[in-house]
């Protein structure tokens, strides 16, 4: 795009150049008004933008004083245009010269307050230093030889001059110097540059104007040609302004590390222009020349600008050094205090220093150390590996731990840890660092440990780690000699803690280690893995290992007699063999080979339950994955309230006769992030387990108010229906809580049913209390899937229940026969609407269930025929497909 328009520009103004000098002059004027306001537009309005949203103007200054800049320039260039054919000869270079001077400070101060280019007022000021430097040097250098040869006089070109050659000076090293974003500073310092530069030659060439009846005088020609190349340089600049300001735009505005410390890279730019006036005030002085007040002043300014920056430059040399004085200072202090030795290496891996802790760590001098390979510091045993180790560092590997006995200055051999780091390239280090730490405690605690690791403290039996080792070496063993794990744990365990006490745990625990060894064979290895389970190597094959599994689980099913106590327990047992396709080896076989029996052992009890003894049960891979996916379940079920992954959807209940709704049933969903979406099925007996179905009850019926509440609030005259448990159901303070849900979320109690499945329902006189207790709070009840349970229909006259919701199994036709099953529809609804319960038809898919039910007297459904479970928002686009009046 730039290079298209500046094509463009440079064809339109040659042939304006070509056409004459009136003509020239209107184009470039033309193309620069429009080009700068165009210009100065899109760098306002991309100000704004940056400042949209923040609280300071910092990082939009930049942008917004580069576009008034091209706003002074458009309208500079259209008043100087309309002064030039209207006016006088000098006005129309006074107005020019007054649109450079302030169009040029408008666009440094914008390009300073970029972001990226002088972050810091410190960075600002040395730009504007070095700038002037070289500014006013060159000023200086060029008045001289203009004032020898008569080329340069008049206080108007001096202005222009002065001011072009400063501002494009701080636009270079501004550009050049910027750190951050510095193809945006480029672009910014070169446009701004571009711009002061036309503005300079078009101030200089309407020094030829010559009034409006002559424009201009003797060489028009050359005045066109640099018109021209004004206007292309005013279209060009803020063209190359906008571009910058737009990458630069999200550039932040703290200070960086090399803005606010560098000092000395302005001065190569500082020592050409300064060689070059020492060498004309030289020339102009051997000639004979005489300095006019004119050159004395830019001397005098020039030199005032060099001695400020070096002002500048000294006071940060001096802050440099204090930096340097501190940093010193607590490396010292660090160093001194440390507990570690710092060594210091060469490339022969000679100690060239080391710190003052080696004295008082390790006893060692200076004398003992420096100028010997570390190598000889080292145990015989550890030199060569620490040598080789130190070759991998010179050869460029990062992160090498060394693990070596020093001898220390008394002569004995001390375990130490050092962790190596080349910092050849450093100029301050010159070397390799060796960070030595005496780990003598720790190596002398981790031996201790080392030898208790193998084995168990409480039960002496093998431990977990050492039980691990073996199955691993079994398991890398020839197939022919190959055997079997077993594990086993004893089941209630913990109560007998609870009950009596830990030290009557512990005695059931090395009692029971007892009974593993003398069930055993000499060749197994038993093992307490931890806790109350233990498990056996053994090497004989499967089925020899599951008649030992069995010996094992009879042996914890005898009464443990302690001293005052007797304590009865089972113990369920997993076996697998060590073989398994596709299974690692090793550790990792090892562990998964316990994994499978441990697998196997949960198995038996899920199966154990509510039998007395033990059971033994064989790895299958058949039941893994519905074992793991369960044992998910329980570890992932405990806090799903609070972790916002339980969600309700709503399926409506519909008047059959209208195909209205008239309520809808509350489906409690889970959606876990890893295990996906868990159907109630699966997780509802979980949480009955675990204890956790008051919890996630409460929470569904508080959800199921709270949506009811909102539709009856927009006029959806409905009810709801909650599903509860039938430990819910039996739970104390059962009624409390939906009386709190009711008052709290300011719903009709009517409008409230709770359903209980009949398989659930207890055949108990609690079960008619509770559910006359709801009753009489108003809230309705009803018995879902009726039909598939046990509740004879003689027995609905004694339960207090305003709903029965049938089952399919009641009037669909079974497969394979063509009994109709309206007959038995019928006895339910007659005895329903003869006991005053509503009836509801649960589970219809087709239109001829539809018939059945409604032939029968039913006037409400439900199912995927009439609609599917759905979020509220979705059901609420149903009800409002269906808004009526409901009842």
């Amino acid at each position: 795009m730039f290079w298209l328009v500046l094509v463009t520009a440079v064809a339109a103004f040659s042939a304006a150049a070509s056409a004459g000098p009136v003509l020239s002059f209107g184009a470039v004027a033309a193309g620069v008004i429009v080009a700068s306001l165009v210009h100065a537009v899109s760098l306002i309005r991309l100000a704004l933008h940056i400042h949209h949203g923040r609280s300071d103007f910092g990082p939009c200054r930049g942008a917004g004083f580069l576009g008034m800049g091209a706003l002074f320039t458009g309208v500079g260039v259209a008043v100087t245009g309309f002064v030039a054919l209207s006016t006088s000869t000098a006005a129309p270079g006074v107005a020019a010269a007054v649109t450079t001077l302030v169009a040029a400070p408008t666009f440094l101060l914008g390009l300073l307050l970029l972001p990226g280019t002088a972050p810091t007022v410190r960075a600002r000021l040395r730009r504007l230093l070095d700038g002037a430097g070289i500014g006013v040097t060159l000023c200086y250098s060029v008045w001289v030889l203009a004032a020898a040869t008569s080329v340069l006089t008049g206080p108007l070109p001096l202005a222009v001059a002065v001011t072009c050659c400063v501002s494009v000076s701080v636009a270079v090293v501004t550009g050049l110097r910027a750190v951050r974003h510095r193809p945006a500073a480029l672009a910014c310092a070169g446009g701004s540059a571009l711009s002061i530069v036309g503005l300079g030659l078009f101030t200089v060439l309407l020094a030829e104007l010559r009034g409006p009846g002559e424009p201009f005088g003797p060489g028009a020609g050359w005045v066109s040609a640099g018109l021209a190349v004004a206007g292309l340089a005013l279209v060009a600049g803020p063209f190359l302004i906008l571009a910058g300001a737009r990458r630069a735009d999200d550039a932040p505005t703290r200070p960086h590390a090399a803005d606010a410390g560098g000092t000395l890279a302005g001065y190569p730019l500082l020592i050409g222009p300064a060689l070059l006036a020492v060498a004309v005030s030289v020339t102009h002085l051997l000639t004979g020349g005489r300095f006019d007040p004119v050159a004395v002043g830019l001397g005098v300014v020039a030199a005032v600008a060099v001695a400020c920056r070096e002002g500048l430059a000294a006071r940060d040399i001096r802050r440099y050094a204090r930096t340097l004085a501190t940093r010193e200072a607590h490396f010292r202090a660090l160093v001194a205090g440390s507990t570690d030795v710092a060594i210091v290496l060469d490339a022969e891996l000679v100690v060239r220093w080391q710190s003052p802790a080696a004295a008082r760590q390790f006893g060692l001098s200076d004398q003992d150390v420096l100028g010997r390979p570390l190598t000889d510091l080292l145990h015989p045993a550890d030199a060569g590996p620490a040598g080789d180790a130190l070759r991998a560092v010179l050869a460029g590997r990062q992160h090498v731990l060394l693990q070596a006995r020093l001898r220390d200055g008394f002569g004995h051999w001390r375990d130490t840890e050092s962790t190596i780091s080349d910092q050849r390239a450093a100029p301050e280090v010159a070397g390799v660092v060796v960070h030595v730490r005496d780990v003598g405690d720790r190596a002398q605690l981790q031996r201790s440990l080392d030898e208790a690791t193998w084995t168990d403290d409480q039960t002496r039996l093998a431990n977990r780690r050492r039980f691990l080792a073996a199955v691993a070496e079994a398991h890398r063993a020839p197939a022919a000699e190959a055997g079997c794990v077993l594990v086993a744990e004893l089941d209630r365990f913990e109560s007998v803690a609870d009950l009596h006490g830990p030290t009557v745990a512990d005695a059931v625990l090395i009692e029971a280690a007892r009974r593993l060894r003398a069930a055993v064979g000499p060749e197994d290895l038993p093992a307490r893995l931890a806790g109350a389970g233990f498990a056996v190597l053994t090497g004989a094959p499967l089925v020899h290992a599951f008649a030992l599994a069995t010996r094992v689980a009879t042996a914890f099913a005898e009464p443990f007699h302690l001293p005052g106590h007797t304590v009865h327990l089972t113990a369920d047992v997993g076996v697998t063999d060590l073989r398994g396709a596709g299974h690692p080896r090793g550790a990792a076989g090892a562990e998964d080979v316990l994994r499978r029996a441990d697998i196997a052992r949960r198995r038996a009890r899920q199966l154990s339950r509510g039998r007395d003894g033990g059971r033994v049960e064989c790895y299958d891979e058949s039941f893994e994955a519905a074992l793991v996916r369960r044992t998910d379940l329980e570890q992932q079920l405990p806090g799903v309230v609070g972790r916002g992954e339980l969600d309700l959807v709503f399926q409506p209940v519909v008047d059959l006769g209208s195909r209205l709704p008239v309520g809808a049933e509350a489906l409690l969903r889970w959606r876990h992030p890893r295990l996906g979406a868990v159907p109630p099925h699966e997780f509802l007996p979980v949480a009955e387990e675990l204890g956790l179905a008051d919890e996630l009850g409460e929470w569904a019926l508080h959800q199921a108010c709270r949506q009811l509440s909102r539709w009856r609030a927009d006029g959806r005259d409905l009810w709801m229906s909650v599903n509860a448990s039938a430990r819910q159901l039996a739970a104390p303070g059962w009624l409390a809580t939906v009386a709190t849900a009711v008052d709290t979320h300011c719903v009709p109690a009517e409008s409230l049913i709770i359903e209980v499945a009949e398989a659930a329902l207890p055949d108990d006189a609690g079960a008619v209390e509770q559910l006359a207790g709801l009753r009489a709070l108003g809230v309705r009840t009803a018995i879902d899937h009726f039909g598939t349970g046990p509740t004879a229909l003689a027995h609905l006259r004694r339960l207090p229940v305003d709903v029965l919701k049938i089952d399919q199994v009641l009037f669909s036709e079974p497969a394979g026969q063509r009994a109709p099953a309206t007959p038995i529809v019928d006895v339910v609804v007659g005895l329903a609407r003869r006991l005053g319960v509503d009836v509801v038809a649960c589970g219809l898919e087709t239109e001829s269930h539809v018939d059945v039910v409604r032939a029968a007297g039913c006037r409400l459904g439900q199912g995927y025929l009439l609609s599917r479970p759905d979020h509220a928002e979705h059901v609420e686009a149903y009800l409002e497909r269906h808004r009526a009046r409901l009842f």
